[in-house]
């Protein structure tokens, strides 16, 4: 029986890994968004705004990114965004972001309604899961579901908008990246805006492109 030296061996089982990986394709999906205005909509898309966030987030270049891809597109709307509590806003933006394996956000997914914010567990609970973790997907590898959800709101804690987009990806995909995957959700969130109250739009990727 013919025997490798451990070199040869390692040389040969990383091939075979990056042959593995070659035979996974990266998959995007579209994004799903759902929106709910109520009456007193005259007040949105202008004055100022701030940001925040209800629940606690460990990942810091999350929470960075979906700040400011949120606050990027308040401002193209009209918004004066204050970031940094030098005055008092009028508005204040609730950001709730997660990603979970597709399983358990298909089992999370509940409906949006003024006055209700989601939210299923914190953003990047499902990154860094590894070989040897079936999360689904087959031959387009292990699929993972980001969810950003922003519900808008007066001084008086008034819902006066409220939306939530989610897209489904392989973890290979580059919309798995985490800036990436910020800029896509809130263009999605906030295109048409206020949008129509209850209704649900899907978008591919390459409409948020322009």
């Amino acid at each position: 029986m013919q025997t490798f030296p451990p070199i040869t061996c390692l040389a040969l089982m990383a091939c075979a890994v990056i042959s593995l990986s070659a035979c996974v394709s990266s998959y995007t999906g579209p994004v799903e968004v759902t929106r709910f205005v109520a009456e007193q909509r005259s007040a949105l898309g202008q004055g100022t705004i701030t940001l925040s966030f209800p629940e606690e987030m460990e990942n810091q270049t999350a929470r960075n990114a979906f700040a400011a891809a949120v606050a990027d597109e308040l401002s193209d709307l009209g918004y004066t965004v204050i970031l940094d509590g030098s005055a008092e806003a009028e508005q204040i933006a609730t950001i709730r972001t997660n990603r979970d394996p597709i399983a358990t956000a298909e089992r999370s997914r509940g409906p949006v309604s003024i006055g209700v914010g989601g939210g299923t567990g914190g953003y990047g609970s499902g990154v860094g899961l590894g070989v040897g973790i079936n999360l689904g997907g087959g031959s387009k590898g292990p699929r993972v579901m980001t969810d950003l959800s922003v519900r808008i709101s007066g001084n008086d804690g008034q819902s006066l908008w409220e939306g939530r987009a989610q897209q489904p990806t392989s973890i290979n995909s580059p919309y798995s990246d985490v800036e990436a995957s910020a800029r896509t959700l809130a263009a999605a969130l906030f295109r048409d805006f206020p949008g129509g109250n209850g209704d649900t739009i899907t978008l591919n990727v390459d409409q948020l492109q322009d």
